[in-house]
């Protein structure tokens, strides 16, 4: 091999390997940014439980509860970069392929473009707070606004229809996926301990379950909406979470799906210390 090939040979790998650290560092900035938001979020919907809760149990409530704390705009803008790293992890995912041996399918990439839109609106959502220039809105107030919008286009009550179902089924897929360990095909279990492991499991089964149980409600709360024309039944993270608390099993239910809020949290930092990207 000539001195000049050889070169552009080594020119290319360090290319890859820089591309790979590149990525590698977006996706586990962003699982960690995740992490903190479901973390809080889950806090704030236990303290809704036990009746002690100010804060709405969403996006917006966590962002506020972590701008009152020290250094707390340091800390916003923080999460807001690691957002943009998890939109940015994605975007990658759906132009060149994810880890596994079916992640350079078309629905995969599919699925990995939609994540790709929705962390790009979440970190805008999060650096327009840190800036000042809200951001951290109701998402009730954004669900019923959308939901009323949508259903006043022709055709809007089986757009919302189905996006609830959509919603509901993902739901269902979540925490079907997250029982079945479903993960475990994305983690490097051989660098784990035995202990570690299971604490891995309690997290992502439990979170997973109760992620996937918040999904399901809320599309079930927009296909209602839409069957009655009623965009006020609609209803966004904050609201969903209380709606468990009005069930036959009274505020336990809402502790339970915050508690699993919480576990999902960690399992989102554990995601970022132990997920092949």
């Amino acid at each position: 091999m000539s001195t000049g090939a050889t070169a552009r040979t080594a020119r290319t790998d360090a290319r890859r390997v820089a591309n790979g650290s590149a990525r590698e560092g977006a996706a586990r900035a962003g699982l960690t940014a995740r992490g903190v938001i479901y973390l809080l979020v889950g806090l704030l919907a236990l303290q809704i439980a036990f009746g002690e809760g100010e804060q709405q149990a969403d996006r917006g409530g966590a962002l506020a509860e972590l701008a009152d704390k020290p250094f707390g705009a340091v800390l916003l803008w923080a999460l807001g970069i690691g957002l943009v790293g998890m939109a940015l992890w994605r975007l990658s995912e759906a132009l060149f392929g994810s880890v596994g041996p079916d992640g350079h399918k078309a629905r995969k990439r599919l699925l990995s473009a939609v994540r790709c839109v929705f962390y790009t609106f979440v970190a805008y959502s999060v650096l327009s707070f840190a800036a000042g220039s809200g951001g951290g809105g109701s998402s009730d107030k954004q669900s019923k606004d959308v939901t009323a919008r949508l259903l006043e286009v022709p055709a809007g009550q089986w757009l919302v229809g189905a996006a609830g179902a959509g919603i509901a089924v993902a739901g269902v897929w979540i925490a079907a996926r997250a029982l079945l360990r479903k993960y475990h095909d994305k983690l490097k279990l051989g660098a784990m301990n035995r202990r570690t492991r299971q604490l891995v499991d309690i997290t992502g089964m439990g979170g997973g379950a109760a992620r996937g149980a918040v999904f399901a409600a809320a599309g079930a709360f927009a296909v209602r909406a839409a069957v009655d024309y009623e965009p006020d039944k609609a209803k966004g993270l904050d609201d969903t979470l209380r709606s468990f608390a009005d069930t036959p099993l009274g505020p336990w239910l809402l502790v339970c799906v915050a508690a699993g809020l919480v576990l999902f949290g960690l399992f989102s930092f554990a995601m970022a210390r132990w997920r092949r990207v």
